[in-house]
């Protein structure tokens, strides 16, 4: 039985120990484990294993973009080293797999690295060019940034509520957009892409680049919880992404797809996937290459949930800067474990079966599983 792991430690244990899982039918698997550099015991690790003869198709996927995300990612990777790599035609397919792209993050249950950035808004180059994005956000620090530890929940619920019925002339779409899409400028604020490239951005750029660029066809695949309806994972096409929700739909036989743009999603800058699928397309356009998050939901998508989901991201970041009550902390502590890893099992078994149903599709559909024999 699949598990989510309970530490950021024994999931690299495991993660480690499923080298012997890939060199049992690829030739020489290789072992990256890359130590952060203010934190040696934080670290990167990366499986690769190159097509044993003849390198059409690889496949990559990434973890714990968003560290606390990384423990339901790990989950899932795991999943997929034992039930689908012997599925895999390993002559031909490649494997690029990472855990997790941010320890520091998976470590301390948070979303961003140690210098309080969110990596999936870090994939850009011209940072100064970025500052002017998102320009509403300011004016929604009182909902966002409370500036002050955090009091006790009692409290804290009714403010918040408060804050929201102020914001509410600007309309939800707006309060919606300038929450999530990132900003540069405020360097303790929520969704802050950074001022310039991060270590594990960099890091990650690097080793997918080198691994592409000897293989036709890549299928990328980045694994990510809190999105959408608690009981159906989400399939998020990054913008560039030529095929509509609905083509990737009846493609890939999933139930349930979206865009990452305002319509459907909402708007991310500095986007991993997004970053990864216009530079294969631009720099390499003989390729071909399907890139897409997985999301699991956890909250769910009502309005409500929605409310829900966004006190709890501004209190934990409130409690990081901040500091706050004791109650407080207990109270969000379980919160935001809840929005990112929820403890239901029923909840687990329903993500493992979306994430085979989405594998099965996925791979089935651009040609990586071993053709049967008829006898």
């Amino acid at each position: 039985m699949i598990e989510i792991p309970a530490t950021y430690e024994s999931s690299r244990e495991r993660f480690r120990a499923s080298s012997d899982s890939i060199s049992d039918r690829w030739a020489g698997p290789r072992f990256i484990s890359h130590s952060l550099a203010d934190s040696s015991d934080l670290t990167i690790d990366v499986l690769s294993a190159d097509a044993t003869c003849e390198k059409q198709k690889l496949l990559v996927i990434t973890t714990g973009l968003h560290g606390i995300e990384g423990y339901v990612g790990a989950g899932v990777l795991q999943l997929f080293i034992e039930e689908y790599l012997p599925r895999l035609d390993h002559e031909t397919t490649g494997l690029l797999f990472v855990h997790p792209i941010n320890p520091y993050g998976m470590k301390h249950r948070t979303r961003v690295n140690p210098n309080s950035v969110d990596l999936n808004r870090n994939f850009e180059e011209d940072f100064e060019s970025l500052k002017p994005l998102n320009s509403h956000y300011e004016s929604l620090g009182h909902l966002l940034n409370p500036a002050r530890p955090l009091r006790h929940p009692l409290y804290e619920r009714l403010a918040f509520l408060w804050n929201v019925l102020r914001a509410m002339p600007k309309g939800a779409q707006h309060i919606r957009e300038t929450a999530l899409m990132g900003q540069y400028r405020v360097h303790n604020g929520m969704y802050f892409g950074g001022f310039e490239p991060q270590e594990e951005t960099k890091f990650i750029q690097q080793v997918v680049f080198g691994a592409i660029k000897d293989y036709a066809e890549i299928v990328m695949l980045d694994i990510h919880t809190g999105y959408g309806p608690r009981w159906q994972m989400t399939l998020c096409n990054p913008p560039s992404e030529k095929m509509t929700a609905e083509e990737t739909a009846t493609r890939f036989g999933v139930p349930l797809v979206v865009g990452v743009n305002p319509e459907e999603f909402y708007t991310i800058h500095g986007d991993m996937v997004e970053y990864f699928y216009k530079m294969v397309t631009s720099q390499y356009p003989a390729k071909r290459i399907y890139a897409a998050a997985f999301e699991f939901g956890t909250y769910g998508d009502s309005m409500l949930d929605g409310v829900r989901s966004l006190r709890t991201t501004v209190y934990e970041n409130t409690l990081r800067w901040f500091g706050g009550h004791n109650i407080a902390r207990k109270w969000m502590k379980h919160k935001y474990d809840e929005l990112f890893m929820p403890s239901d099992p029923k909840w687990w078994q329903k993500a493992q079966a979306d994430a085979r149903q989405a594998f099965d599709g996925i791979l089935g559909a651009e040609g990586y599983f071993k053709a049967r024999v008829h006898r």
